[in-house]
């Protein structure tokens, strides 16, 4: 394992075991289902893992199967769980999958899980100072009031300085409704490094029509990310506004896809990528995780992901996934357990 100097980034929050059909079938005609993972931030560790990066998921599971189901799988990643807490007494979360023609449904079972139990001494902890990256999300604070203290003192009690700290706005409207997310959320985010939120997510939060009005609510922010699905993504730093279409998917299920664009857009700002080049590693992750109906998809190879980096811009909006000349996917991972 990595020392803990060492890290690129460090993602923190819940990951919960998961059960979800192997293909694209309700759940009410009775299909087989796979032991899995999900988890928003260990998505994105996962993701950075898969494209050369240092970086350890921190979180609790319970003492059950599937918190060794959590650690295995992440292992198997190639993300360091050494900082991972095992509760005796509080179980993982675990959630339903439910795919339909249109759309996927998702069912929690977290509530008193061993993540809710985070509290605002996680915060504290000086190996989170050692990273040169960390990576939080909007669900978090949702999960209990010692999460939500967790959440703010590691955004809005930090010293300045390093390490860059990422917030993902990630609004489950199942966890609390817009009306009670909305204030929090934005304190959350105007208080990061680095922000990323849907357009239609910032639209149902804060009222906000296009990506250039979330600029406005979020001027103070050293770089925002605004992702709007099918349409593109916009990027702003330093009175720059950079965006870069998304190409064109044969959309299997879209859940987790989020969390891949994230995973791809911080890694090509942890190599010191253009920001266009940020935008489309981040594209580049989304359209293969929208392509399986697993959270964590398999990846076109480095030098096909370089490749489709150095397109021209007319090559690039013209792009259709899958592509076996341009987008070639090897076969899916497989890990114990997972």
């Amino acid at each position: 394992m990595a020392g803990t100097d060492s890290y690129d980034a460090i993602c923190i929050g819940e990951t919960m075991g998961q059960l979800a059909p192997a293909s694209a079938v309700p759940l009410v005609d009775q299909p087989p289902l796979l032991p899995r993972i999900g988890g928003a931030e260990s998505n994105v560790a996962c993701g950075l893992a898969a494209l050369g990066h240092r970086v350890a998921w921190v979180g609790r599971v319970g003492d059950d199967p599937f918190g060794r189901i959590v650690t295995r799988t992440l292992t198997g990643y190639g993300v360091d769980v050494s900082l991972v807490e095992t509760d005796p007494r509080r179980p993982t979360g675990l959630y339903l999958k439910d795919p339909a023609p249109d759309g996927t449904a998702v069912y929690y079972y977290r509530h008193g899980s061993a993540a809710s139990a985070i509290g605002p001494e996680l915060a504290d902890r000086p190996e989170l100072r050692a990273a040169r990256l960390l990576h939080l999300s909007g669900i978090t604070p949702a999960l209990s009031a010692g999460c939500a203290a967790f959440t703010r003192r590691l955004l809005t009690g930090r010293a300045p300085g390093p390490p860059l700290v990422s917030f993902d706005v990630n609004h489950r409207a199942a966890l609390w409704p817009a009306a009670r997310a909305a204030q929090p959320l934005l304190e959350l985010a105007r208080s990061a490094d680095l922000v990323l939120v849907g357009r239609d997510e910032a639209e149902r939060l804060w009222h906000t029509a296009t990506a250039d009005d979330v600029r406005a609510l979020l001027d103070g922010v050293a770089h925002l990310v605004v992702k709007d699905a099918g349409v593109g993504a916009v990027h702003y730093a330093r009175g720059e506004r950079v965006v870069v279409p998304a190409p064109r998917v044969e959309v299997v299920e879209a859940v987790g896809a989020g969390d891949a664009f994230a995973a791809g857009f911080l890694s090509g700002l942890l190599d010191g990528r253009a920001p266009a080049q940020c935008l489309r590693l981040g594209h580049v992750m989304a359209a293969a995780t929208l392509l399986s109906t697993a959270d964590l998809a398999p990846l076109p190879p480095r030098p096909a992901r370089e490749r489709l980096l150095a397109l021209s811009d007319a090559d690039w909006a013209a792009l259709r996934v899958p592509d076996p000349a341009l987008f070639p996917l090897p076969s899916p991972p497989h890990f114990s357990g997972a």
